[in-house]
């Protein structure tokens, strides 16, 4: 009787170890867990950024509008009938 007492609490000591630290333990799901959160939050930002991207796309596609911000915004681009004026801030001038 005496064996089984030791056998069953030997047993028992086996499983608490495997539950808290072996393979699959708690401690494990709960990485695993957070990595599956953290991944989910970055393929929603990911699948955002992507639809921002796929309408502006379809934006330059289909429209000029789109074609003219860039050209003014990225290349200094006007139109004939514009005057460009470029207006310069005078620099900061400190006496030291």
């Amino acid at each position: 009787m005496r064996w089984l007492i030791w056998l069953l609490l030997a047993l028992l000591l086996v499983l608490q170890y495997r539950l808290w630290v072996g393979d699959g333990s708690l401690a494990e799901v709960w990485d695993l867990y957070q990595q599956v959160e953290a991944q989910k939050e970055e393929n929603h930002l990911l699948r955002e950024r992507n639809q921002a991207l796929d309408a502006e796309v379809k934006d330059l596609k289909q429209g000029l509008e789109a074609i003219e911000e860039r050209a003014r915004e990225e290349l200094g681009m006007i139109r004939d009938d514009e005057v460009f004026y470029q207006i310069i801030e005078p620099a900061d001038q400190t006496d030291d």
